[in-house]
Protein backbone atom coordinates (compact mmCIF):
# COMPACT_ATOMS: atom_id res chain seq x y z
CA UNK A 1 0.00 0.00 0.00
CA UNK A 2 3.02 2.30 0.28
CA UNK A 3 3.09 3.07 -3.46
CA UNK A 4 -0.68 3.62 -3.51
CA UNK A 5 -0.30 5.96 -0.54
CA UNK A 6 2.25 8.00 -2.48
CA UNK A 7 -0.23 8.40 -5.34
CA UNK A 8 -2.93 9.36 -2.83
CA UNK A 9 -0.61 12.03 -1.45
CA UNK A 10 -0.11 13.31 -5.02
CA UNK A 11 -3.89 13.51 -5.34
CA UNK A 12 -4.02 15.64 -2.19
CA UNK A 13 -1.25 17.90 -3.53
CA UNK A 14 -2.86 18.37 -6.94
CA UNK A 15 -6.27 19.19 -5.49
CA UNK A 16 -4.76 21.55 -2.94
CA UNK A 17 -3.08 23.30 -5.86
CA UNK A 18 -6.45 23.67 -7.60
CA UNK A 19 -8.00 25.44 -4.59
CA UNK A 20 -6.01 25.63 -1.34
CA UNK A 21 -9.01 26.86 0.63
CA UNK A 22 -11.30 24.00 -0.44
CA UNK A 23 -8.91 21.04 -0.46
CA UNK A 24 -6.85 19.82 2.46
CA UNK A 25 -3.15 20.57 2.48
CA UNK A 26 -0.70 17.69 2.48
CA UNK A 27 0.50 17.49 6.08
CA UNK A 28 3.03 15.34 7.84
CA UNK A 29 3.11 11.89 6.32
CA UNK A 30 0.27 12.31 3.81
CA UNK A 31 1.45 9.24 1.86
CA UNK A 32 1.44 7.11 5.01
CA UNK A 33 -1.95 8.44 6.02
CA UNK A 34 -3.44 7.72 2.63
CA UNK A 35 -1.88 4.25 2.56
CA UNK A 36 -3.39 3.56 6.00
CA UNK A 37 -6.81 4.81 4.90
CA UNK A 38 -6.93 2.82 1.66
CA UNK A 39 -5.47 -0.21 3.43
CA UNK A 40 -8.30 -0.04 5.97
CA UNK A 41 -10.76 -0.18 3.06
CA UNK A 42 -9.38 -3.52 1.84
CA UNK A 43 -11.44 -5.36 4.48
CA UNK A 44 -14.59 -3.41 3.56
CA UNK A 45 -16.83 -5.60 1.39
CA UNK A 46 -18.55 -2.41 0.19
CA UNK A 47 -15.35 -0.93 -1.30
CA UNK A 48 -12.61 -1.80 -3.76
CA UNK A 49 -9.09 -0.55 -4.43
CA UNK A 50 -7.86 -1.45 -7.91
CA UNK A 51 -4.29 -0.98 -9.07
CA UNK A 52 -2.65 -0.69 -12.48
CA UNK A 53 0.91 -1.92 -12.84
CA UNK A 54 3.49 -1.87 -15.57
CA UNK A 55 6.59 -4.04 -15.28
CA UNK A 56 5.90 -4.47 -11.57
CA UNK A 57 5.61 -0.74 -10.90
CA UNK A 58 2.40 0.92 -9.80
CA UNK A 59 1.17 3.36 -12.46
CA UNK A 60 -2.33 4.06 -11.13
CA UNK A 61 -5.15 3.13 -8.84
CA UNK A 62 -8.89 3.59 -8.39
CA UNK A 63 -10.84 3.53 -5.14
CA UNK A 64 -14.61 3.02 -5.21
CA UNK A 65 -17.41 1.99 -2.91
CA UNK A 66 -21.10 1.39 -2.53
CA UNK A 67 -23.03 4.23 -0.93
CA UNK A 68 -26.46 3.87 0.68
CA UNK A 69 -29.45 6.08 -0.03
CA UNK A 70 -28.74 9.63 1.10
CA UNK A 71 -31.54 11.97 2.06
CA UNK A 72 -29.07 14.85 2.42
CA UNK A 73 -27.80 14.31 -1.13
CA UNK A 74 -31.30 13.53 -2.50
CA UNK A 75 -30.13 10.30 -4.10
CA UNK A 76 -30.84 6.61 -3.99
CA UNK A 77 -28.11 4.02 -3.43
CA UNK A 78 -25.20 4.37 -5.83
CA UNK A 79 -21.68 3.27 -6.53
CA UNK A 80 -19.15 6.03 -6.08
CA UNK A 81 -15.70 6.26 -7.62
CA UNK A 82 -13.74 8.28 -5.07
CA UNK A 83 -10.24 8.29 -6.58
CA UNK A 84 -8.70 7.72 -9.99
CA UNK A 85 -5.00 8.51 -10.20
CA UNK A 86 -2.42 7.72 -12.88
CA UNK A 87 1.26 8.65 -12.63
CA UNK A 88 2.25 11.49 -14.95
CA UNK A 89 4.54 9.45 -17.22
CA UNK A 90 1.79 6.87 -17.89
CA UNK A 91 -1.04 9.25 -18.77
CA UNK A 92 -2.72 9.27 -22.17
CA UNK A 93 -2.28 5.49 -22.45
CA UNK A 94 -5.82 4.44 -21.51
CA UNK A 95 -4.96 3.45 -17.93
CA UNK A 96 -7.49 5.82 -16.34
CA UNK A 97 -10.16 4.58 -18.74
CA UNK A 98 -9.47 0.97 -17.77
CA UNK A 99 -9.47 1.84 -14.06
CA UNK A 100 -12.78 3.74 -14.30
CA UNK A 101 -14.38 0.94 -16.32
CA UNK A 102 -13.09 -1.76 -13.94
CA UNK A 103 -14.33 0.18 -10.90
CA UNK A 104 -17.69 0.75 -12.60
CA UNK A 105 -17.98 -2.93 -13.46
CA UNK A 106 -17.19 -3.91 -9.84
CA UNK A 107 -19.79 -1.47 -8.52
CA UNK A 108 -22.45 -2.64 -10.96
CA UNK A 109 -21.75 -6.31 -10.21
CA UNK A 110 -22.06 -5.45 -6.50
CA UNK A 111 -25.56 -4.08 -7.18
CA UNK A 112 -25.06 -0.35 -7.75
CA UNK A 113 -27.87 0.96 -9.96
CA UNK A 114 -25.69 3.90 -11.03
CA UNK A 115 -22.08 5.01 -10.73
CA UNK A 116 -21.20 8.53 -9.62
CA UNK A 117 -18.00 10.48 -9.15
CA UNK A 118 -16.74 13.98 -8.45
CA UNK A 119 -14.00 15.85 -10.17
CA UNK A 120 -12.38 19.16 -9.36
CA UNK A 121 -13.68 22.18 -11.26
CA UNK A 122 -10.17 22.87 -12.59
CA UNK A 123 -9.47 19.27 -13.65
CA UNK A 124 -10.56 19.61 -17.27
CA UNK A 125 -8.72 16.48 -18.52
CA UNK A 126 -10.58 14.31 -15.99
CA UNK A 127 -13.88 15.94 -16.89
CA UNK A 128 -13.31 15.17 -20.57
CA UNK A 129 -12.42 11.56 -19.74
CA UNK A 130 -15.50 11.05 -17.58
CA UNK A 131 -17.79 12.64 -20.19
CA UNK A 132 -16.27 10.40 -22.88
CA UNK A 133 -17.07 7.41 -20.65
CA UNK A 134 -20.73 8.43 -20.39
CA UNK A 135 -20.80 10.35 -17.11
CA UNK A 136 -23.03 13.43 -17.08
CA UNK A 137 -22.96 16.53 -14.90
CA UNK A 138 -25.63 16.38 -12.21
CA UNK A 139 -24.46 18.64 -9.36
CA UNK A 140 -22.18 21.63 -8.94
CA UNK A 141 -20.41 22.07 -5.61
CA UNK A 142 -20.02 25.69 -4.54
CA UNK A 143 -17.88 26.76 -1.62
CA UNK A 144 -17.76 29.94 0.46
CA UNK A 145 -15.29 30.32 3.28
CA UNK A 146 -16.63 31.24 6.71
CA UNK A 147 -16.83 34.98 7.19
CA UNK A 148 -16.63 35.80 3.49
CA UNK A 149 -19.49 37.86 2.12
CA UNK A 150 -19.91 39.48 -1.27
CA UNK A 151 -19.59 43.26 -1.37
CA UNK A 152 -22.85 45.05 -0.72
CA UNK A 153 -24.74 45.79 -3.89
CA UNK A 154 -25.60 49.43 -4.48
CA UNK A 155 -29.28 50.29 -4.09
CA UNK A 156 -31.23 50.07 -7.31
CA UNK A 157 -32.34 53.30 -8.82
CA UNK A 158 -35.82 53.34 -10.30
CA UNK A 159 -36.02 53.12 -14.07
CA UNK A 160 -37.04 56.28 -15.87
CA UNK A 161 -40.78 56.53 -16.12
CA UNK A 162 -41.46 54.23 -13.15
CA UNK A 163 -42.47 55.27 -9.71
CA UNK A 164 -40.42 53.89 -6.83
CA UNK A 165 -42.09 51.23 -4.69
CA UNK A 166 -42.81 52.01 -1.06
Amino acid sequence: MTAVGRLGAELIQVHHGFDPQRFMAPRGDAAGGYAWFLGSELDNAQAVVLVAERDGDLVGYAYAGLEPQSWKELRDPAGFIHDVVVVEHARQEGIATRLVEAASRWLEEAGAPRVMLWTAERNAPAQRLFARLGFRRTMIEMTREAGERPPARPARRPRPGRRPRH
